[in-house]
């Protein structure tokens, strides 16, 4: 069975879809024989757009997949043979007027009405797909991502004395602001993977904070990161799924995530939860984490019980499955 996977041209930097499903394609059975169809052109622009939908036309498989972003070019493609893969609704978040018109039915609606079905990487997204799209929930399955095999457990001295607390992403709903107010005071050094901003950074100096900044990092290098801290911050204002909880977790490292959209879920008791819009909250959680050897213990030993339910060969039978059922009809 030919599935052809039909992924954004890849931006610098932007490679998270591209490696999670390059990790799919890896483990899926030998009766499934995948390919992969890099647009020519990035998604921006109306013509660029229209070549893209044109291409994927032109490239299709006995079952199609489009991997996430390119939402668009499902128009194009046979419906009873595809499966879209909606990661998250974040792009909504401020849009108004002309842009929120273009992207709520050409990248959501239609292109969810156009496929078999939906697969959505956790009840969070699920949840608020449907509010966009009521009647949905029969063509949706839920699918988690999958944690990478070379993320693997490795015991680490805690450093009481100054630990290092690694924060993983920069962008606006990663809640960094809320984080170094947080921070502030406490005898430690923060990790960002992730560029930083100019107003972070004089944040971070306004408030004595020692950092590092991590840009353009290879698998295995962000593999050494998480090994070389000792607590794992992730406190977004909102995710549509969290990888780096379960990350930080099959590595052996304690969690503060949010208690809001998706974290909770994923995390599933292995990590201490925070209302990420409370200063106050978020402190109390990390200050927890450090100072309370016991605690921090059990939310690893939860994290790597947590970590089984992301293996990948798990999430690659799940996919397994549902091509076969589009190849069957």
């Amino acid at each position: 069975m030919k599935v052809v996977f039909f992924h954004r041209k890849q931006a610098d930097g932007n490679f998270s879809i591209e490696a999670l499903f390059q990790q799919v394609r890896n483990s899926l059975p030998d009766d499934i024989d995948p390919k992969m169809c890099e647009m020519l052109f990035y998604s921006r622009g109306f013509f660029r757009r229209l070549f893209c939908c044109l291409q994927a036309f032109f490239s299709q498989g006995e079952v199609n997949h489009v991997t996430g972003d390119i939402h668009f070019v499902t128009l194009f493609l046979r419906r009873n043979k595809t499966v879209l893969t909606i990661h998250d609704l974040g792009f909504m978040e401020g849009k108004s007027g002309l842009s929120y018109f273009i992207l709520k039915w050409f990248w959501i609606v239609w292109p969810a009405k156009h496929c078999k079905v939906i697969t959505v990487i956790s009840e969070a997204t699920k949840n608020e797909l449907i509010r966009y799209v009521p009647g949905s929930a029969s063509k949706i399955k839920v699918i988690y991502n999958p944690v990478s095999d070379l993320f693997r457990p490795l015991a680490k001295q805690f450093n009481k004395t100054r630990p290092v607390i690694l924060q993983i992403g920069t962008k606006h709903n990663k809640n960094i602001d809320r984080l170094l107010q947080a921070v502030k005071g406490l005898p430690c050094v923060v990790y960002f993977l992730g560029k930083l901003e100019r107003k972070q950074v004089q944040l971070l100096n306004q408030f004595s904070i020692s950092y590092k900044e991590y840009i353009n990092l290879s698998t295995e290098e962000v593999v050494e990161l998480y090994r070389s801290c000792d607590v794992v911050s992730f406190v977004s204002t909102v995710e549509g799924f969290g990888l780096p909880i379960v990350e930080a977790n099959a590595v052996g490292r304690a969690v503060v995530t949010s208690n809001i959209s998706s974290m909770p879920e994923v995390a599933g008791g292995s990590a201490h939860l925070v209302d990420p819009f409370d200063v106050q909250s978020i402190r109390v959680g990390i200050q927890k984490i450090l100072d309370d050897d016991a605690y921090r213990e059990q939310l690893i030993k939860n994290g790597f019980e947590n970590a089984k339910r992301f293996d990948i060969k798990q999430i690659a039978d799940q996919y397994a499955g549902v091509y076969r059922k589009l190849s069957a009809q």
